[in-house]
């Protein structure tokens, strides 16, 4: 039997070991589920272009799946900087 290694970030593989045990199921469960799905839909255009998208983006971006992609960032999450409203007395 042949096989194919992908390597994740622990924020990828965290949502996808989540998925699996919530299903009961294993990890490689997902993922062969998740290729089946893919192959299946291969002939389509939009299929094939995000196939080529995410090989330019993938070693420097997180997917959206994972645990940190699109998270607020520490700096996003305090308020703006700026003068204080005086208060008169």
């Amino acid at each position: 039997m042949s096989a194919i290694k992908i390597h994740l970030e622990d924020a990828e593989l965290a949502p996808i070991v989540r998925l699996a045990e919530s299903m009961q199921v294993t990890v490689e469960d997902v993922a062969y589920a998740a290729l089946n799905r893919l192959m299946l839909e291969s002939e389509d255009p939009e299929v094939q272009a995000d196939i080529a998208h995410a090989r330019s983006w993938h070693r420097e971006t997180l997917p959206r799946w994972s645990d940190f992609a699109g998270s607020i960032h520490a700096y996003e999450s305090k308020p703006d900087e700026g003068p204080r409203p005086r208060i008169r007395h």
